[in-house]
């Protein structure tokens, strides 16, 4: 019996365990790299910063899918704070942000990124696995990111303006490895 749920879990792909929970037997470290994704929706601010920059500060948020050979799984929901410091001049863009993906079993994984880009366009860097609790205590790793967004309706309101956003962040070789 155990042999035939090994080999279920095989076929499924280790990038499942993120949708479906990893069983309480399963205490073997894990060293994977796995493509995931998020179509998003978020919003914020954009302040005048500077005589030529802006600075968007607001939050995106989706669910989160992990491909698989079976296609992509719904493998929980993400949620991240960032800011974006944009060159008015030449429409480039440096961003940061601290994301949580809550898998739906309620364990959480956490994660910085960094990129950059051009406003409008996207923006390209790292994402680092900083840490994880629950099956993802010790969570280590990370990998190339590429977030998209079409910037959607946009409010003044008295110096700033409001930003309505949706778009997708992308982890096509995410490497992590858990102890």
């Amino acid at each position: 019996m155990l042999r035939r749920i090994g080999r279920i879990f095989r076929d499924i792909g280790a990038a499942s365990l993120l949708a479906i929970g990893a069983p309480s037997f399963v205490h073997a470290a894990e060293d994977t790299t796995i493509t995931v994704f998020s179509a998003w929706r978020g919003g914020g601010q954009l302040f005048e910063t500077g005589p030529d920059e802006a600075t968007f500060v607001g939050a995106l948020g989706g669910t989160v899918y992990v491909e698989t050979d079976k296609g992509p799984i719904d493998s929980g929901q993400l949620t991240c704070p960032a800011i974006v410091k944009i060159d008015l001049t030449d429409r480039s863009q440096i961003g940061t942000g601290h994301c949580t993906i809550r898998s739906r079993d309620g364990d959480r994984i956490y994660g910085d990124v960094d990129c950059t880009g051009f406003f409008l366009i996207g923006c390209e860097g790292k994402f680092t696995l900083t840490s994880g609790t629950g099956r993802f205590a010790g969570i280590t790793g990370g990998g190339p990111v590429i977030i998209r967004s079409d910037f959607g309706q946009s409010e003044s309101t008295g110096g700033k303006a409001v930003q309505e956003a949706s778009g997708i962040i992308y982890w096509r070789n995410l490497h992590y490895q858990i102890p």
